[in-house]
């Protein structure tokens, strides 16, 4: 009998609709994974065992009365940064242990209306602060493929949770290559939308400038179905654009030809992994194979990326989290005085990175210092945002790793905020400029562990993306592999 936890989406939809297997089956499968594997993988914080299965048995409802509903039945699970109504959400802080929300994030709705189940909320660093998820208020999570390693971060829950086959399809959140880098580091498909393609609304907010939410599947197919589904212009949300969504399945017809790719030289600087640049070239190889023409470029504010990216991304933060104090959202430790209570609720609420972001993002923002600092970083985005207007007028997609290396041990970086700050600078650039980027499996290293591939395209070309990653998809089979789990 098939194992329903390691079907794609689109193989679990063909069962569902051709009467195989029931959602009610699929969900309990999945149900029993989790609670066979979880306590070694920790990807969940919380598991709504009632609620998806009373979900899973409305979709078979559903479905027997004629419901053909894009992801009716399937067994999803959330990043714990996005609202869910009635169900805890905590941003993967002690600050906010015991927040329920009284409204769904809109794409979580928006999956809910599609038919999809909810198995849970995925662990995260701290109000997704890391790229590692060693900064989570309450457990590390393990990368499937070696235990002793990380799954990246901030989304590593939601990498985790797709890598050994606890949810179809998950939904995280990138602000600084927190889809991207924990898919490379777990060998799993994860697209960060442009800026604007996905609603905020819900999302609770790290960098508002930078932050988008996007989905992790097996497959870049998968990845193009849960995508259609979540984006699109919100009422709620002003900075989503109206621009219209296409058919992002329609786009993957596989066919390269003439397609121009760019490789950024300084994106295969020193540093890099050789296994790593070995693989990612591997691929390009791959696709000029297919009929497309690769060539070097480059990209001149490189340098600039990583100090213009913390600077805004820390203001920021500072802003967005100054709301948690005790009074409005979150926990409460009263104190002798109201800035005594504020200064015992927020110590005793953040993490060591929050505070340390938090007090740089102040720093920044404060008064002879905003236009040193937070003013010209806002200039140099703007130059990065012209460099790959640039770029994209010589190229249809550039093509990148992922992230310097594989996935690293627990505690080999943590000592060092900076080599851990390293982990995404391959990734701020997109969100500098707000362009799409797609992550999928290219390779493994000598250890074992994943390696991923990064495709960038121009704002709002998401299903060019696409289209290239299911090429190459259907042309290797790295994304076939999975992690030995039992």
């Amino acid at each position: 009998m098939t194992d329903l936890t390691s079907l794609t989406i689109a193989g679990a939809l063909n069962k569902l609709r051709a009467r195989e297997i029931s959602a009610l089956e699929l969900t309990e499968a999945h149900l029993a994974r989790i609670e066979r594997l979880d306590p070694h993988i920790r990807a969940f914080l919380n598991v709504t065992e009632e609620f998806a299965l009373a979900q899973a048995k409305a979709a078979d409802q559903a479905r027997a009365a004629g419901d053909e509903r894009p992801l009716l039945g399937i067994p999803i699970a959330l990043k714990d940064v996005l609202s869910t109504k009635g169900i805890e959400t905590t941003c993967g802080s002690k600050i906010l242990k015991g927040y329920h929300p009284v409204f769904d994030a809109t794409s979580v709705a928006r999956l809910y209306e599609a038919g999809a189940v909810m198995l849970g909320k995925l662990n995260m660093d701290e109000f997704a602060m890391g790229s590692s998820t060693e900064n989570s208020g309450y457990f590390p999570t393990a990368n499937p493929w070696n235990l002793a390693h990380v799954p990246g971060g901030s989304s590593g829950g939601s990498a985790a949770a797709v890598a050994a086959n606890l949810a179809l399809a998950t939904l995280g959140t990138d602000t600084g290559g927190s889809i991207r880098q924990p898919a490379s580091f777990c060998g799993v498909s994860a697209i960060k939308p442009s800026y604007g393609r996905v609603s905020r609304y819900g999302l609770i907010a790290y960098g508002s400038s930078f932050d988008q939410a996007g989905p992790f599947a097996r497959t870049v197919d998968d990845v193009a179905r849960v995508l259609g589904v979540i984006a699109g212009p919100d009422p709620l949300d002003s900075t989503s654009m109206p621009t219209p969504v296409p058919d992002y399945l329609a786009a993957l017809d596989g066919e390269l030809r003439g397609l121009k790719i760019g490789l950024p030289a300084e994106y295969f600087a020193e540093g890099l992994q050789p296994d790593a640049e070995t693989a990612v070239r591997a691929a390009v190889k791959q696709l000029e194979d297919m009929g497309a023409e690769a060539r070097e470029l480059s990209f001149q504010h490189a340098d600039y990326c990583l100090p213009a990216y913390y600077i805004i991304a820390m203001a920021e933060a500072s802003a967005n989290l100054a709301r948690f104090d005790g009074l409005r959202f979150g926990a409460r430790v009263d104190g002798a005085d109201l800035i005594d209570s504020y200064k015992k609720t927020r110590g005793a609420g953040f993490g060591e990175e929050v505070k340390r972001r938090i007090m740089l993002g102040t720093y920044t923002l404060s008064a002879g210092y905003y236009d040193a600092y937070y003013g010209k970083a806002q200039a140099v985005r703007t130059l990065i945002r012209r460099d790959f207007d640039a770029l994209f007028n010589e190229v249809d997609v550039l093509i990148a790793p992922v992230a310097p290396t594989t996935a690293f041990a627990f505690g080999e970086v943590t000592d060092d905020p900076l080599r851990m700050i390293l982990a995404d600078v391959l990734t701020i650039s997109a969100n500098l400029a707000g362009i799409p980027g797609l992550s999928l499996p290219c390779g493994f290293d000598r250890a074992g562990l994943p390696i991923g591939l990064q495709i960038l395209g121009a704002p709002f070309t998401e299903e060019r993306l696409l289209q290239v990653g299911a090429a190459y998809q259907r042309a290797t089979a790295w994304h076939l592999r999975s992690p030995e789990l039992g």
